[in-house]
């Protein structure tokens, strides 16, 4: 693949009160023909995350033409799983017509940095406002996956759920700080809620130069199954991003090297590349993404102009 990047599209301009910093994971979804939405994680001036939205142009996604004035998802109260923070990684229409919003839920801990779980929130209204189906998560910990079962991407297909997401249950010192070890998982559920306990190993984690992943984004297509997802390296200690290919979603085979898309020498994204996410917009394929500092600065948008 090969891409032309073509900037930064949006960032907080840092006057909203929940919105000081940050477009973290921007996950798209078309809310109708006229209204393609993104949703990012931004945060406040405690490095609290909340959810809103933007709007682009639907014929050109370079262009937003809104933003939330409020948070669409709030944190949860205190003492529950998602008390210091959320975050999407994926919306999908239902087959009632209702949109999920899977997303990562902060907790902070002593023993550990932090604990990331999945829970669910659904709108009625379209988008506008999300409720959480539940105040646990639907991915709690189980043996294995302690500390970490976050990072979902879902889809519906025939009445059943299917999720690729991150997990692991170990932290490792890499330079002088403690960082997290993951990999990707996948599970099904009838009902998109009731998940089973552990998950599926489908991409292990390559421990000799990385310790993890991000949000992982599957698409299925004629040919098969493709994965965008993010991969956590060692040396230098950034983002970048990783693709893979299956022939039924469940066994892959690693292709970094076709994704085309690196670091800049200069500028937003020149540390860092993360959360990249497909979609199509006007007979186009773009990509949305972080650059540096999670989000820090912003998401931007490259445009496929030769595929693999």
């Amino acid at each position: 693949m090969k891409w032309l990047k073509h900037g930064v599209v949006w960032m907080p301009s840092g006057l909203q009160w929940w919105a000081r910093s940050h477009a973290t994971s921007p996950t798209p979804i078309w809310i109708d023909n006229q209204t393609l939405r993104v949703y990012v994680q931004c945060r406040d001036e405690n490095n609290v995350g909340r959810v809103g939205f933007v709007d682009l142009d639907p014929r050109d996604p370079r262009k937003v033409i809104r933003q939330s004035e409020e948070p669409v998802l709030d944190v949860g109260a205190p003492g529950s799983f998602d008390d210091n923070g959320v975050f999407q990684t994926s919306v999908l229409r239902s087959s009632d017509g209702r949109l999920l919003m899977y997303y990562v839920g902060f907790e902070l801990c002593h023993q550990i940095r932090y604990r990331l779980l999945t829970g669910v929130a659904v709108s009625e209204d379209n988008g506008k406002t999300f409720q959480r189906a539940q105040t646990t998560p639907v991915l709690e910990r189980s043996p294995g996956e302690e500390h970490f079962r976050c990072g979902p991407w879902v889809v519906e297909n025939a009445g059943r759920f299917r999720m690729w997401y991150v997990a692991g249950g170990s932290w490792e010192q890499i330079g002088n700080k403690r960082m997290p070890v993951y990999d990707i998982r996948y599970a099904e559920s009838d009902d998109g809620i009731h998940w089973p306990p552990q998950g599926r190993l489908v991409l292990p984690v390559d421990l000799t130069k990385e310790h993890g992943f991000g949000r992982p984004v599957v698409r299925q297509g004629p040919d098969g199954y493709r994965m965008f997802y993010s991969i956590r390296n060692r040396d230098p200690a950034r983002y970048l991003p990783g693709y893979a290919e299956s022939t039924d979603g469940l066994q892959w085979q690693r292709r970094d090297d076709l994704f085309g898309l690196d670091v800049a020498n200069t500028g937003w994204d020149a540390e860092s590349i993360s959360f990249g996410i497909d979609i199509q917009v006007a007979g186009k394929t773009w990509l949305l993404y972080n650059g540096n500092d999670f989000g820090g600065t912003g998401f931007g948008i490259a445009e496929l102009v030769e595929p693999s």
